[in-house]
């Protein structure tokens, strides 16, 4: 048996405080029941911003196919521990010993691996993606059922952990890393990377795929009543920050299948995102929707992410003659006007000894390989050469006036 199947959920729903806080607009809810699977992507709304509470494999068949956008899983990771460890003061370290994390082999771990796997990648639009994190002791096995399942790898992100727990044995390296696996639902798939925001999350440079990052404590830990953790291994909402803001647009669907205490959940609502949560200890999700009816949704363009030139709307040069902002029979000029070309009313430029388009002659007049002939031709207007990358911006600002 599965070791995260075990549980047997009544068929009701059961809606908790919908009114809590700022989420009153949204409505929280936490449902508790059975699920045979549904095809109708229709059905997708009713279950966004909820917890649902059960084992994964029967609420995974809640969801409709092909209707989320991106999943970040954070699977028991089979941590094999036995024994007790303490500190070199004698004071007792609380490791992953719970039940949910214990399996009786690696057989038993990869059958539940690939279960919840393949029932992600029936879920996941078409150009979705999947985030999975977990440790040395079971990343590798999940690799190789992704990639067995149809998923197509795209990173491994290796996440720094500015403050880990020492090796008080000794014996081994101390363990200061965790590993992302980022992957394409298939190879074809035309999955999201915010790239240019990435880059400005980081100064101007291109983010790596090592990120240094503190654990979850301080403020940010969830503890009880008697000030112990609520959850073992709650994981820091700026690891979700960054995997949310890089692979995903406000309004899309994250689902989270061990949403633990809704990490996942608070980011996405804070980023302006929608999501699902499954989790099965009812002590976890209440916890869960405690936090997440907190948070307030940002708007507008506080949840907006920088794309680049390639996000845009694609403008050919002869958009600009049939819209008139150019005329057949005008010359185009380099920067100094050293340079002239004439237009021809099918979008080519015409010098004196060749022919071809404004990339082209751009490159065949300097006796360069290549050049962006949008940044380089100019127009004369008022007396005063305009870069025609000025016409196509206002073209660009047409379109998305009537997108």
């Amino acid at each position: 048996m599965l070791a995260d199947c075990d549980s047997q959920a009544s068929p009701r729903t059961l809606i908790l405080s919908p009114h809590d806080g700022p989420l009153a607009a949204g409505s929280l809810r936490i449902s508790v029941g059975n699920g045979m699977g549904v095809e109708s992507k229709q059905d997708i709304k009713p279950l966004l911003n909820t917890v649902l509470v059960g084992d994964c494999m029967t609420e995974l068949r809640k969801i409709p196919s092909r209707s989320v956008d991106l999943v970040f899983a954070d699977p028991p990771y089979n941590l094999q521990l036995s024994g007790k460890l303490s500190r070199p003061d004698q004071s007792r370290v609380h490791g992953v010993t719970d039940a949910w994390d214990r399996f009786d082999s690696f057989a038993a771990y990869d059958e539940f691996t690939r279960a919840w796997l393949s029932e992600c990648r029936r879920v996941l639009k078409d150009d979705g993606a999947l985030w999975v994190i977990g440790s040395y002791h079971n990343i590798f096995r999940v690799g190789t059922a992704l990639q067995d399942l149809g998923f197509w790898i795209l990173n491994d992100v290796i996440w720094r952990k500015t403050n880990p727990m020492p090796n008080f044995r000794g014996r081994r390296f101390t363990n200061a890393h965790e590993t992302l696996i980022w992957a394409a639902r298939g190879e074809k798939s035309r999955y999201r990377f915010n790239y240019d925001a990435m880059k400005a999350l980081n100064d101007d440079l291109q983010m790596r795929s090592d990120w240094l990052l503190p654990i979850c404590s301080g403020s940010e830990r969830l503890k009880g009543e008697d000030g112990a953790k609520i959850h073992p291994t709650q994981k820091p909402e700026s690891l979700l920050h960054r995997v949310i803001l890089a692979s995903s647009a406000p309004g899309d669907v994250i689902l989270d299948p061990f949403f633990g205490t809704g990490t996942t959940g608070a980011v996405a609502r804070r980023l302006g995102r929608d999501f699902i949560g499954i989790e099965r200890d009812p002590a976890y999700a209440e916890a869960a929707r405690r936090r997440i009816g907190k948070v307030r949704r940002l708007q507008g363009d506080a949840i907006q992410v920088t794309r680049g030139k390639r996000a845009l709307p694609r403008v050919p040069f002869g958009a600009l003659l049939e819209r008139g902002l150019l005329k057949p029979g005008g010359k185009l000029y380099d920067p100094s006007g050293q340079h002239a070309a004439r237009i021809r009313a099918d979008g080519s430029l015409v010098c004196k000894d060749a022919t071809g388009s404004i990339h082209k002659i751009g490159a065949h007049v300097q006796g360069l390989d290549a050049c962006n002939g949008w940044t380089f031709w100019r127009v004369r207007k008022g007396g005063k050469l305009i870069p025609i990358d000025l016409l196509r911006q206002q073209v660009r600002a047409e379109m998305k006036e009537l997108a």
